[in-house]
């Protein structure tokens, strides 16, 4: 039987899949046009590489197109630069995403720079975070969008609550502090440097994980009926089984003894990124269309 505290972010996410895939149809039927994504991918490294070929083949069950671009590692920043300003150029795409991390050579900044802004379907551009800040129309990053999602789901309405988020990351933290703030939470910061982290945590309502330490946040800190997102996937040796297993930044089988609600790792948040990547390819190939946002998603 499926524990019902257990967020299932595989079924949530197909479901979002499944609504963006019914959503594109219309948009061919008025642009003369699939939305399109292109992905770019430097060197080889293999989970990269994965994440890579999930994603093209996500865009094309949505019915869209996938546009990929794979580079040698030793490709310079000048030239990567150079692909990406010809994305952004080319009318025929409507999202620009650069897999990270890229080689130590190639400043990521420079990079998420060089993308228009409408196509930044990751959020990453300081034009969008800037936006995002201000509570103007913007592209969200697509991990705590999902969250968001997830938790709003769940929740309802989250007005009010105390929520806590650890982890200040421009991808996952930070963003995520302000779609709370949008939400009217009462949103507090934490960190890995955080003092008393234990207490902060114990009266939040909700607690959004993403410090990228394995089980760092045990079940006993969590307030009872606390509804709990863990972003974090880190990969831990088991002695007994002889392999590594994947776990969050929460303790899951201590918390479940606290919580009213939490995402398991993996199962919850994971899928959720891709599916919110191919909502903003969507929403994007509609801004640049001059349409209205897509309804639903």
């Amino acid at each position: 039987m499926t524990d019902e505290r257990l967020i299932d972010g595989k079924a949530f996410a197909a479901d979002l899949r499944a609504r963006v895939g019914a959503l594109v149809p219309a948009f061919r039927g008025v642009a003369g046009r699939a939305p399109g994504l292109a992905v770019v991918l430097v060197g080889e490294d293999p989970a990269s590489a994965v994440y890579v070929r999930s994603k093209g083949k996500a865009t094309n069950e949505a019915g869209m197109e996938s546009f990929e671009h794979r580079l040698d590692a030793s490709v310079s920043q000048d030239e990567l630069i150079a692909l990406v300003e010809r994305l952004s150029a080319d009318e025929a795409v409507d999202g620009i995403l650069v897999q990270l991390p890229l080689p130590d050579h190639i400043d990521d900044k420079a990079v998420i720079a060089a993308i228009d802004p409408a196509k930044d379907v990751d959020g990453f551009h300081v034009v969008n975070a800037g936006r995002l800040a201000v509570g103007e129309d913007a592209m969200i990053p697509c991990t705590p969008l999902g969250c968001l999602m997830l938790l709003k789901d769940r929740l309802g309405d989250l007005t009010g609550l105390d929520a806590v988020v650890i982890g200040r990351s421009n991808i996952v933290g930070k963003p995520m502090a302000q779609l709370l703030l949008r939400e009217n939470c009462t949103v507090t910061m934490a960190h890995s440097r955080t003092r008393d982290l234990e207490d902060v945590v114990a009266r939040a309502d909700i607690v959004v994980a993403g410090v990228g330490r394995a089980e760092m946040i045990r079940g006993g800190w969590l307030k009872p009926g606390a509804t709990v997102i863990d972003v974090g996937i880190n990969r831990v040796s088991d002695a007994e089984a002889g392999k590594t297993r994947l776990v969050g930044d929460v303790a899951t089988a201590e918390a479940l003894a606290h919580v009213g609600a939490i995402t398991p790792v993996p199962g919850g948040v994971g899928p959720m990124t891709i599916a919110c990547l191919l909502r903003n390819t969507l929403v994007a190939a509609h801004r640049r269309a001059g349409l209205a946002d897509p309804e639903g998603l």
